[in-house]
């Protein structure tokens, strides 16, 4: 079957309410209604570097859902595989933004529309569509039978000649470290492309020694690992080199949300074209970088183009 999309990724969709102000968010006043969702997010990086990408799941067929589906399907995102649900209230989350750009992010998916999904929601003939399946922690974590969802995906993809590319984004608001740990390490013998934060690795491995972390995971038969280090750039691997590559300078750090999504979909882009390991992570670098001088989940993403001609400088 002809490869039509690029990224497939699966996961909840939400309105954010991005705060006007910056500080603790019982101080905060003033809102603005934005879109956001991990997995969202990194449909939305891929589509606006040029990958074809879908989306599958479901949101509230209420005024903030159709404001999110109609966002996505905006932003040039497949979705297809995109359900609007009666009875079920699109998911909300509130940010707080400090002063130096970090933030938290206080969520309200209790009854979230995704709690429908089930394994039959996962259609073969969509997933072998595509080139890459991109999972993450968080989807997997909303529900525990949302694992099942998940394991089929990776199954159907592994079937089908379908990379899977994982970022573990683990929340520990919507589970413990021993249940992450024990879920999403039984994930890692499947996957290909592996985009993880450090302290996500060090958690799921038990150590924070880099080289440590790059020698377990390839024990899992991972051919690609980015080991995201903030301010510190990253690490990426394959299975013949290491490299190092540091930071991207920025003018101001104005909101870190996003960036690791921005990150990811840089990653996949030159993965895809078949770039040099050392040209991947400097272009997944440089995207990353722009993401947080924005505020917004995604508002900062970068078009292709744009990403070629900024002249943000690595350290």
């Amino acid at each position: 079957m002809k490869k039509d999309l690029d990224v497939i990724t699966i996961g909840d969709g939400m309105v954010t309410m991005n705060p006007r102000s910056k500080g603790p968010l019982r101080h905060v006043n003033e809102f603005e209604r934005k879109v956001g969702g991990a997995e969202l997010n990194l449909a939305i990086g891929c589509a606006r570097l040029g990958l074809r990408t879908g989306w599958i799941s479901r949101l509230g067929n209420d005024e903030f859902g159709k404001y999110v589906y109609h966002y996505a399907r905006g932003e040039g995102i497949d979705v297809t595989q995109v359900e609007l649900l009666e009875s079920y209230a699109t998911s909300v989350n509130f940010k707080e933004i400090r002063e130096d750009g970090s933030g938290r992010t206080f969520y309200y998916r209790a009854d979230s529309p995704t709690l429908t999904m089930s394994e039959s929601d996962i259609h073969a003939e969509y997933i072998k569509r595509s080139r890459v399946l991109h999972i993450t922690g968080v989807f997997s974590a909303i529900r525990k039978d949302d694992m099942s969802v998940i394991r089929r995906a990776i199954h159907l993809a592994k079937e089908h000649d379908v990379l899977v590319s994982f970022d573990p984004n683990i929340r520990l608001r919507l589970w413990s470290k021993e249940e992450a740990r024990a879920a999403l390490t039984a994930l890692l013998p499947d996957v290909d492309i592996l985009l993880t934060g450090e302290e996500e690795a060090a958690l799921l491995l038990g150590t924070g020694d880099l080289d440590e972390m790059l020698v377990e995971f390839r024990k899992y038969g991972i051919s690609r690992i980015a080991i995201k280090q903030g301010e510190r750039g990253c690490t990426v691997a394959s299975r013949q080199e290491v490299i190092r590559m540091p930071a991207v300078q920025v003018p101001q750090v104005v909101d870190t949300v996003g960036a690791g999504d921005g990150f990811n979909a840089g990653f996949l882009l030159g993965h895809l074209r078949d770039w040099p390991l050392e040209r991947i992570a400097a272009f997944a670098n440089k995207v990353g970088s722009m993401v947080v001088s924005v505020s917004g989940d995604n508002e900062g993403l970068p078009y292709y183009e744009e990403v070629e001609a900024s002249e943000i400088l690595e350290r």
